[in-house]
């Protein structure tokens, strides 16, 4: 009898709770201009679901939110227990990047749920729309229902209710590097099989674009998206295993956040690129006095195979090579050298010792021969080395005068690899060193909160160049609208020996590389890095035309515009820093004619100096013509690139 009336009474009180949420939901948010319209609700099963409208348009079908722990799903049977609404419009200022500043302009809304049912265990979702997206995150509060916890998987959904093209990066494995191809292809040739790594770009019908990625990825696995078997329009969340133990995602003590889901939103594949949503969904920057944190460019004999020409020693892991480089960072105007792998042994033996040098290599001598130029060392690193010796080796190369490490091979992003990288960011700004990672997951915002992480890899980048022909024109226009808008992309452009695709064969050493030389110019400006790699030998730059503008070309901005671009056929970006703008366009295989519009000059006149494809560029790829004009504001701008071809002009006001 007793056990009847609790069942009676649990079964008043949920009808009451049921009664009272009636009247608070489903959930709208509005992104601040109104454009997007964030929607949630608990469907039949009293499980979280979400969707998206954009201009009225529906975007994201309803979609499923659930957590499931090692005790159980946090999925069915939810109540609405609270919610809270704030606004937040702020504009911040950025040490380094593609802006000075970003506005942080957004509505928010935190709904907190509970299990009508015993545990009776609670999470919170809290979402934010912007003008250019919308974000959501799991909050598992501090509860006595649950302390330690175990993620056996995220369940987030992204149904979309019609089949769309968007670019895919497949990948093969949760061990990766991220460097495959983005392939132009359907939603629903994406199958229950498929590890889709972030971001996916989708065009919605003929517009909008969207591309989906993550936040302030921290003390969590990283996310990946794969089908849904019977639902061929529906993505999910996947996470990164833990490596000893796969049947394991994320474990933690409450409270503790997953890293924001994010939706970015554009009328124009441009829009995206332009987006600040990934920094704005990261801490502020935690470095009271950044001044040293220095963006540039970095001679770099690693990809031309050390290449050294004219001189009377063989080009290696040596001190001569690293002096001849370093005369031509002088030359140049270059603002680092990168001394790459081998310097202080077997550079994937993690038993070496990374704060002693190899007998050819005399660090100290070189670091004073670089001081004498202006010219600061970078030194690269195995992880594992760092792992076990940063807490030495860090401030040992801060007292030689070392500005920066490059940190390779990691080749995951599971929980336990994401704190790796957030202990060696924070130990590298303690000791006032920049920072590059390579063999690298995307990135995910950090760089706001600690701006020393100047760049990374995660891309199919340049490097292929010397064992594959996967580094066509049509894949550089292609990662500006998806790998790049997570962030900086440490792609290595440079290459001065340019070769028709008939005639490209790859070569380890002193590689040539596909495209015009105004494609590869180009990339200085379209590509966001604020440390970029002049990857080439001296020998191919110097008394060549259109090397000049390595040396006039800056790494961070404090202005981006998208001008125009497809996704996969071309893209034209322009750039300011000061008062100075770059425009760098590219394109795929196909020959194009642009007409631009320069309103965004503003007022006055100004000096423009022009590297375009010269004659016969599409046959001799090296081909390039440089003029000079003036150009105002009111004026039209024409844009010729041959096959595989591009564009650069450089802009200063006439005084």
């Amino acid at each position: 009898m007793r056990l009847a009336k609790l069942t009676l009474l649990s079964l008043v009180v949920s009808l009451i709770v049921l009664s009272c949420e009636s009247r608070r939901i489903p959930l709208t948010l509005l992104s601040p201009d109104g454009r997007i319209e964030f929607v949630f609700d608990l469907d039949e099963d009293r499980s979280p679901v979400y969707s998206v409208a954009y201009d009225n348009r529906l975007i994201i079908a309803p979609s499923h939110l659930s957590l499931e722990l090692q005790e159980g799903a946090i999925s069915v049977g939810m109540q609405v227990v609270g919610t809270s609404r704030r606004k937040q419009d702020e504009t911040y200022e950025l040490v380094v990047g593609k802006s000075a500043q970003a506005r942080d302009y957004y509505h928010e809304m935190q709904v907190e749920l509970k299990e009508i049912n015993p545990p009776q265990r609670s999470l919170y979702l809290v979402f934010r729309a912007f003008n250019d997206g919308i974000a959501f995150r799991y909050v598992l509060p501090q509860q006595d229902a649950i302390d330690d916890f175990v993620l056996i998987a995220e369940h987030s959904e992204f149904s979309f209710p019609e089949d769309h093209s968007c670019w895919a990066l497949h990948l093969e494995g949760f061990t990766t590097n991220y460097e495959r191809p983005f392939l132009d292809q359907s939603l629903s040739e994406i199958g229950p099989q498929s590890l889709v790594g972030l971001p996916l770009t989708i065009e919605i019908g003929d517009g909008p674009y969207i591309a989906i990625t993550e936040a302030d990825l921290t003390d969590y696995a990283a996310m990946y998206l794969t089908g849904v078997e019977g639902s061929p329009t529906t993505l999910a969340s996947i996470l990164s295993p833990l490596p000893n133990d796969t049947s394991i995602s994320v474990k933690g003590t409450t409270p503790h956040q997953s890293p924001w889901r994010v939706i970015m939103i554009g009328d124009e594949p441009g829009d995206l690129i332009e987006s600040s949503i990934i920094l704005n969904l990261n801490e502020p920057c935690v470095i009271s006095d950044p001044s040293w944190i220095n963006p540039g460019k970095a001679a770099w004999p690693w990809w031309s195979g050390r290449t050294v020409e004219g001189v009377d020693f063989q080009g290696g892991v040596n001190t001569a090579t690293y002096k001849h480089y370093l005369d031509f960072a002088e030359e140049f105007g270059l603002e680092y050298l990168l001394i790459d792998a081998k310097w202080y042994g077997p550079h994937k033996d993690p038993a070496q010792d990374i704060t002693t040098t190899i007998p050819e290599v005399d660090l100290p001598l070189i670091i004073d021969y670089a001081r004498e130029r202006n010219v600061d060392i970078l030194l690269w690193l195995n992880w594992e080395n760092t792992r076990d010796q940063m807490d030495v080796a860090f401030p040992l190369y801060e007292s030689w005068g070392v500005k920066g490490v490059k940190v390779d091979y990691m080749n995951r992003d599971d929980q336990e690899m994401v704190r790796f990288y957030h202990a060696v960011v924070k130990k590298a700004a303690a000791h006032h060193l920049v920072l590059d990672f390579h063999g690298s997951y995307k990135p995910t915002g950090i760089r706001r909160t600690y701006p020393n992480l100047l760049t990374r890899e995660g891309i199919l980048g340049l490097e292929h160049t010397k064992w594959s022909d996967r580094i066509t024109p049509e894949h550089n226009v292609t990662i500006p609208f998806t790998r790049m808008l997570a962030g900086p992309m440490d792609y290595t452009p440079g290459a001065f020996q340019h070769v028709t695709r008939e005639e490209f064969v790859p070569r380890y050493d002193a590689p040539t590389a596909m495209g015009t030389r105004c494609h590869h110019l180009a990339m200085f400006v379209v590509y966001e890095s604020t440390l970029q790699m002049v990857s080439d030998y001296p020998g191919a730059y110097r008394g060549e035309p259109g090397a000049d503008f390595l040396s006039q070309v800056p790494a961070s901005w404090d202005e981006t515009r998208v001008l125009s671009g497809v996704i996969g056929d071309y893209v034209v970006i322009a750039r300011r820093q000061n008062q100075e703008w770059f425009i760098g366009a590219m394109t795929d295989w196909d020959s194009r004619s642009l007409e631009l519009r320069m309103d965004f000059l503003g007022d006055g006149q100004y000096r423009a100096r022009i590297y375009s494809d010269g004659p016969g560029a599409d046959e001799d790829p090296a081909s390039i013509s440089i003029r000079d004009t003036t150009i105002s504001a009111s004026e039209m701008t024409t844009i010729e690139m041959a096959s595989g071809g591009g564009y650069v002009m450089y802009l200063t006001p006439t005084i």
